[in-house]
């Protein structure tokens, strides 16, 4: 899982990709209606952003080679050159996105490898690990925070009532999923908390050892202000005034 982290493998190959090379190969393959030399370029490993864009464009440029009128021709070119767009952008972000971390990385890393739960109950926990220190000089200080949430199940009332009551078996799977996903995107909130933390200069040693999960007053779930361990005194009034929004 890279969930706030780009792997090794990803940047290896985002730093061998050159971008003006990049727009001068994606400006070729348009004009030849066809991949053509920039398929050497390992964008295909640079991310699910990249890849998915580099997908897309070539696509477009299958399109344009199939197109026959002259209308459909300019139609479909001008979707590859959106497209060509649309993965330089994409690249050019990711690009960005690996040089902050590594300027980040001089000063803390959060630890994004948590394993999943064999069973979930209401009471759900994630630990996340990170290694901190206050300039590049200092020795490493490794620490880690325990986040729980407590989740309130409540009815949806939307869903048709149904014409037979399902099993235990069918009630206890559904119910593991749904926590599940409540796991999941709980997880996810508390990865992006403890690095937010420390990108506002937040002090690795302020970290608590575990912090209770503040959910929404009105619907019970998690919103932006659940896991920000280092607002605590703004939670209860960011709690009445947001409802619903979550995160991440």
């Amino acid at each position: 899982m890279t969930e706030i982290n780009i792997s090794d493998s990803e940047k290896s190959a985002l730093k061998a990709v050159d971008r003006r090379e990049l727009n001068n190969l994606i400006d070729q393959a348009v004009r030849e209606e066809q991949l053509g030399t920039l398929s050497r370029l390992p964008l295909s490993s640079c991310g699910t952003y990249v890849a998915t864009k580099l997908t897309y464009f070539g696509k477009a440029l299958k399109a344009l080679s199939e197109a026959k009128s002259a209308k459909n021709i300019e139609n479909k070119r001008d979707s590859a050159v959106r497209a060509g767009r649309d993965l330089s952008f994409a690249f050019s972000s990711m690009k960005c996105r690996m040089e902050t971390e590594e300027q980040e990385g001089e000063r803390f890393y959060v630890d994004e490898n948590i394993l999943w739960p064999s069973h979930f109950s209401k009471n759900l926990v994630v630990r996340v690990s990170f290694r901190w220190r206050r300039t590049a000089d200092d020795a490493w200080t490794f620490g880690s925070i325990t986040f729980r949430h407590d989740v309130q199940p409540r009815p949806v009332y939307t869903l048709p009532v149904p014409k037979r009551k399902p099993s235990a078996w069918k009630q206890a799977e559904g119910q593991q999923n749904e926590l599940g996903r409540t796991w999941e995107h709980f997880m996810h909130s508390a990865l992006y908390s403890v690095r937010d933390f420390f990108r506002e200069g937040g002090d690795g040693s302020k970290i608590p050892e575990a912090f209770q999960a503040i959910a929404d007053r009105h619907t019970g779930e998690l919103n932006n202000y659940s896991l920000k361990f280092w607002r605590q005194k703004y939670l209860a009034f960011a709690n009445h005034n947001t409802v619903g929004q979550h995160i991440f």
